[in-house]
């Protein structure tokens, strides 16, 4: 990877290696770098990874005009550009990539986030990158916006919603261009987190109601498809809504969030890490500049992209900041588990 344009924290904190004996620690350097700016400013945006580039999809920049726009970093070059744009402009939606395709799930079509007739949508798209050309696929069984979603052998979950269609999970085989209804998320929920890790699904956070000044949770959930049931994980360090997660190493990544009311801005500056073999969270050093509003992140070459966000609460904040945070604790089966 391409040494970005760098603004650099370094801080020396006490991190879980948890690929070492269980409860040991040691110190290391965690770093948060600044990279090359998004083209135009944006939040409530979908991200995933697919080749080795960032995908940005729509979302509201600061008139909360939703787009259709598709922000692509290389992180080869270090540089960004525009892939084709998706067929509907969306903002809150999920995307995920899977078999080499990236697709763009549900999300909505309204300036204000207020439920009401056709605010929701039930559309899935999929990208062929080779083609540079979007089209359409099954819709979704029901239509929901900001959820989230995990890939696992290739299917993609899809899991939450704003009412009322927070229980809502189910998921689709592109394979076959079909969606299969699944047991309901226990915890009905919204602008949640979501990664797949070891062949399960982890549910984390999120709010209950679709208005920002809704009761957020700290609730984690598990999903395992070998058994089609849920269960409960030990909780976030906080609650906390309008998050974004990501696997990586091994471990289940959780930043930002909406509805924070000690802070100025109304946005957490929380990083927190989970280990889904000990079944434990820990906190990692916090936001350079806490974001909400952006659901799925890019795990590349050690860092963790997130790209844009909203920097205060409410839908009018996006912003073009490029964080990365060097993902610097991994998680593993415990020996004899």
């Amino acid at each position: 990877m391409r040494k970005a344009p760098v603004r650099v924290t370094l801080a020396l904190a006490l991190v879980a290696l948890m690929a070492m004996a269980p409860g040991k620690v040691e110190p290391q350097e965690t770093i948060w770098a600044e990279g090359p700016p998004l083209p135009a400013p944006n939040s409530e945006i979908a991200i995933a990874e697919l080749d080795g580039k960032v995908y940005v999809i729509g979302g509201y920049p600061s008139t909360r005009v939703y787009v259709n726009t598709v922000q692509v970093y290389d992180s080869e070059t270090g540089a960004w550009s525009y892939a084709a744009p998706v067929p509907q402009p969306v903002h809150h939606a999920v995307a995920a990539a899977a078999n080499g395709r990236l697709y763009v799930i549900g999300g909505e079509i309204s300036a204000n986030g207020i439920a009401s007739e056709g605010v929701y949508l039930d559309t899935l798209y999929e990208y062929d990158p080779g083609t540079n050309q979007w089209s359409a696929k099954s819709p979704m069984l029901t239509a929901r916006s900001a959820g989230a979603a995990g890939v696992i052998d290739g299917k993609i979950y899809v899991a939450g919603g704003r009412p009322p269609q927070g229980h809502d999970f189910a998921v689709y085989d592109p394979a076959a261009d079909d969606w299969e209804a699944l047991p309901d998320l226990p915890t009905q929920r919204n602008h949640l987190a979501a990664a797949a890790i070891e062949g399960r699904l982890y549910v984390a956070g999120g709010r209950f109601g679709g208005g920002v000044g809704s009761e957020m949770t700290d609730m984690v959930e598990v999903y395992d498809p070998s058994t089609g049931t849920w269960e409960r994980a030990a909780p976030m360090p906080s609650p906390r809504a309008g998050i974004n997660g990501i696997a990586a190493r091994g471990c289940f990544y959780v930043f930002g969030g909406e509805g924070n009311d000690a802070h100025p801005q109304g946005v957490f500056a929380d990083n927190d890490v989970y280990d889904p073999w000990t079944d434990s969270w820990q906190s990692l050093e916090p936001i350079p500049t806490p974001v909400h509003g952006v659901t799925g992140a890019a795990y590349l070459n050690g860092w963790i992209h997130l790209p844009g966000g909203g920097v205060a609460r409410g839908g009018n904040s996006g912003s073009t900041i490029h964080q990365m945070f060097q993902a610097v604790v991994g998680c593993q089966r415990a020996i004899g588990k």
